[in-house]
């Protein structure tokens, strides 16, 4: 539990772990390792983003919105491209992808991997260089691989021995000698949700190790010698905290690049390490800095390869959610307060599950706040729900809210930059919320908000 807490357990609070919360001492208080790094209050008690008070971009650009604070998106680019530097830093796509944020990557010097022909599409379009990308995906198709090649994509990381023929006869076809990586199945497995830990033997991704699959894949490449071989590739999963998994993982992964060395004498040249390292959505959650992580994961490396007798190989890292989840806050307005017979508080706001669907996917725990004024009401425990027919429409399982919150109310909820906006939908025909990056007081939509019109647009009748 963080300073802010204190007082009194409470019971029957969703899935959180060990299912307590304590009352805090001020309902008002913000805990800073869960909200984006400008944000603050007024002193009218209205929280301020990037020098704007939400009562002013509720205003402007309606709710429900996406709040992106631009400066601590730039700040956490440079500090894992300064913590890492000598290693390529991959943004990943799949957590929120954009042309204005895919301009911001490269600005800061990142590297970009995107997992589907769109998002390729959206980094081309916005500019990005095509040989700072990792292509990625369990089943890319001949457009997307063709597509890849033609763009000068700089890694292509492979998942398959049909993958591996697909590319080795269209890199034939072009011309062309694709820079490749062998994606690893190590076993190692995550501590974290069923449906995004990939390092386990049973799950779609990669080549297993300890079936030989992963061996025979790089040798097979290797004595083809149309695509060019680089390294070995594992992503043991997401929101990770503890970085004893990449131990196992690296442990596992040289010693695969000891046997190819050994076998075909060739001593490959980079490695990636994934990342998918955690962040704070509730004050239960304590992520790592930056510069910890790596100087762990750069220890690990160095103890791996002095164990093999390995040169050391450039290193890749992909932080994940780390970079872009921590900056971005999502904004609603209440539209009412119900009490169920003293059991429970909901209060429902005008977005929910289209456009955060990890709650209900996942069974994720967020925080919220009261944004547009301060109360001094005594905390009320209560679920943040969403306008969507479905009971399992859930923003927030519990938090303390003010008792006195009320319709009209303006709520925030932080930690939503990564897999909200790229995974909503339009169920129930829902409208988008639009994404809005804020920076040295002033605003600009650089998603808009959907229509009707945008809704019935595909819709040939």
């Amino acid at each position: 539990m963080r300073a802010h807490e204190a007082g009194a357990l409470h019971g029957d609070l969703g899935n959180r772990g060990p299912n307590w919360l304590r009352v805090p001492e001020d309902v008002n208080a913000l805990v800073p390792q869960l909200w984006p790094r400008t944000v603050t209050r007024t002193e009218e008690g209205a929280l301020e983003i990037g020098g704007v008070s939400v009562l002013d971009l509720a205003a402007e650009h309606g709710t429900p919105a996406y709040l992106l604070d631009e400066a601590d998106l730039r700040t956490r680019c440079r500090d894992f491209a300064a913590a890492f530097a000598g290693a390529d830093v991959y943004y990943a796509g799949k957590s929120f992808l954009c042309k204005a944020v895919v301009k911001v990557i490269d600005e800061e010097g990142l590297f970009l991997d995107v997992c589907s022909g769109g998002e390729l599409a959206v980094a081309l379009a916005a500019g990005f260089p095509a040989e700072r990308m990792g292509f990625h995906g369990n089943n890319k198709s001949v457009s997307e691989l063709r597509r890849a090649l033609d763009a000068g994509v700089g890694r292509i990381i492979v998942d398959s021995f049909q993958e591996i023929d697909r590319l080795t006869a269209l890199a034939r076809e072009s011309g062309t000698r694709p820079a490749v990586l062998i994606r690893v199945t190590v076993g190692v497995e995550a501590h974290t949700h069923e449906f995004i830990a990939t390092a386990h033997e049973d799950q779609k991704f990669g080549f297993s190790l300890a079936g030989g699959a992963a061996f025979e894949a790089a040798i097979r490449v290797l004595d083809e010698g149309v695509l060019d071989l680089r390294g070995l590739h594992s992503h043991i999963g997401s929101q990770i905290f503890d970085t004893s998994g990449f131990e196992v993982s690296a442990r596992r992964v040289l010693e695969l690049q000891a046997q190819i060395r050994d076998a075909r004498g060739v001593e490959l040249e980079e490695l990636d390490l994934g990342g998918g390292f955690g962040i704070a959505y509730t004050t239960q959650d304590d992520p790592s800095a930056a510069a910890d992580l790596a100087k762990r994961i750069n220890k690990i490396v160095d103890a791996e390869c002095a164990a093999e007798n390995l040169r050391r190989p450039r290193l890749s890292i992909e932080p994940g959610r780390a970079i872009v989840g921590p900056a971005v806050m999502t904004l609603y307005e209440v539209g009412t307060v119900k009490d169920v017979d003293g059991l429970r508080t909901y209060v429902s706001v005008d977005g929910g599950m289209s456009d955060n669907i990890r709650t209900a996917l996942y069974d994720a725990s967020y925080s919220a706040t009261l944004a547009g004024r301060a109360s001094p009401a005594p905390p009320l425990l209560a679920r943040v729900v969403g306008k969507h027919c479905e009971s399992g429409d859930i923003v927030v399982k519990d938090e303390f809210l003010p008792a006195d919150v009320q319709p009209g109310d303006l709520v925030a909820v932080p930690g939503t930059g990564a897999y909200c906006r790229s995974m909503a939908s339009n169920y129930n025909h829902v409208p988008r919320p639009p994404v809005v990056a804020v920076r040295d007081g002033a605003s600009r939509v650089i998603v808009r908000r959907e229509t009707e019109e945008d809704l019935l647009a595909l819709d040939v009748g």
